[in-house]
């Protein structure tokens, strides 16, 4: 079964495949407006006698009584439950302090899950759904533009651990995403932003004419113009359905969406899990371009074009700088795309193509001998493009 699709009013519609997995196909509706139509979706997608929908503080105050009042409207049950916002409480406490509440509001196999937030709540509900009663039926209605375009589709949930970012976690795909633009209007301009480096890494892995589109869009893109994003989040989830569809479980291509990820997974445990997801992402894929280039793996300039965007999306914090070459280099051995302490970075050939690593993998294993240097070498480049641009 392929990806296909369909124009909606304001938006589009996807139809993706996971063969093998429960359920064998959801839908991903990009519509404008579709929060309004949150309980009748969730009726048609996923009937239940109660819905349970977990939300952070934040989203909780912003979207979560509107949230109940769809279902009231419905007639049918739903019950809110909240944690604290922040990446810091996507962990075990957090998902056993959940679960226990869900039990003690009497929440049985005949319930639902809806994960209403970023992508902090998406993969912390997500595992609450993959694991409650021996697994719960998931929705997913990302409330931040990196969780529309990343997080909310592909069935990936985790738990972060001091060690680590998603080193627990299950492959549960949802029964229905649906993504609405318009609560995008309430996002502060450094969280648009940090959206904004899914974007760009989706188009360097796979559609250079989607960047190109990003560099000539990019400073409306930043003034929240929902027509734009909106057409960004239809191309954008397109990709990523489709690579998805062809590895649902991360045993082969879907490597490719981890580029940038290697160097912004360390960044952010570095820094506490405190740096936005999108900053160190942004970060990641500076270095890991310049890493490409010295391995001669990547076309020259393509580091030089791909920093630039970033810069223009408003993602020039170089959070790379604040670290030395073997803190980046310990942090990385711990991820979890390492093999026997080895770091694996996905590489590009040139802007929208991943350049296939040996035996049929799409990520590289950084010389050893050489993997202090090559890090030095690549954070001494992307500093010197940042002194490039000036005050």
């Amino acid at each position: 079964m392929g990806v296909t699709g369909q124009v909606a009013e304001r938006g589009s519609s996807l139809r993706v495949g996971v063969p093998g997995q429960e359920p064998a196909a959801y839908e991903v509706r990009v519509q404008r407006g579709g929060f309004d139509d949150l309980a009748t979706l969730c009726l048609r997608a996923a009937p239940a006698h109660r819905y349970a929908i977990i939300a952070d503080s934040r989203v909780a105050a912003l979207y979560g009584q509107r949230a109940l009042a769809a279902f009231e409207r419905e007639g049918s049950p739903a019950q809110l439950f909240a944690f604290p916002a922040g990446e810091w409480n996507k962990t075990r406490e957090e998902w056993a302090r959940l679960s226990d509440e869900m039990l003690a509001a009497g929440l049985g196999r005949d319930a639902v899950v809806v994960a209403l937030g970023g992508g902090v709540t998406g993969d912390l509900a997500g595992f609450v759904a993959a694991t409650y009663m021996r697994g719960l039926p998931l929705v997913q209605v990302p409330t931040t533009l990196l969780a529309m375009l990343d997080s909310s589709v592909g069935g990936k949930t985790g738990l972060d651990t001091h060690e680590a970012k998603n080193p627990i976690g299950a492959f549960h795909q949802p029964r229905l995403v649906l993504i609405d633009p318009d609560l995008l209007g309430s996002l502060p301009a450094f969280q648009l932003a940090s959206g904004l480096a899914e974007a760009v890494k989706t188009a360097a892995i796979a559609d250079e004419g989607l960047f190109a589109w990003l560099e000539a869009e990019a400073k409306a893109l930043r003034t929240a113009d929902l027509d734009l994003l909106t057409e960004l989040i239809g191309r954008a989830v397109a990709i990523k359905a489709k690579v998805v569809e062809e590895d649902p479980q991360e045993a082969g291509r879907r490597e490719v969406l981890n580029f940038g990820h290697t160097i912004g997974h360390a960044l952010e445990a570095l820094g506490g899990y405190a740096v936005l997801h999108g900053e160190a992402v942004a970060s990641g894929m500076r270095i890991e371009g310049r890493l490409g280039e010295l391995m001669e793996v990547t076309e020259i300039g393509t580091a030089e074009r791909l920093a630039a965007l970033l810069t223009a999306c408003g993602l020039d914090r170089p959070v790379e700088e604040e670290y030395s070459a073997e803190q980046l280099l310990e942090a990385a051995r711990s991820d979890k795309k390492a093999r026997v302490g080895a770091i694996r970075c996905v590489l590009l050939r040139r802007i929208g193509e991943v350049a296939g690593g040996k035996d049929g993998v799409f990520s590289h294993e950084i010389p050893a001998q050489e993997v202090l240097g090559l890090i030095r070498a690549a954070l001494r480049l992307a500093g010197d493009h940042a002194d490039s641009l000036g005050p």
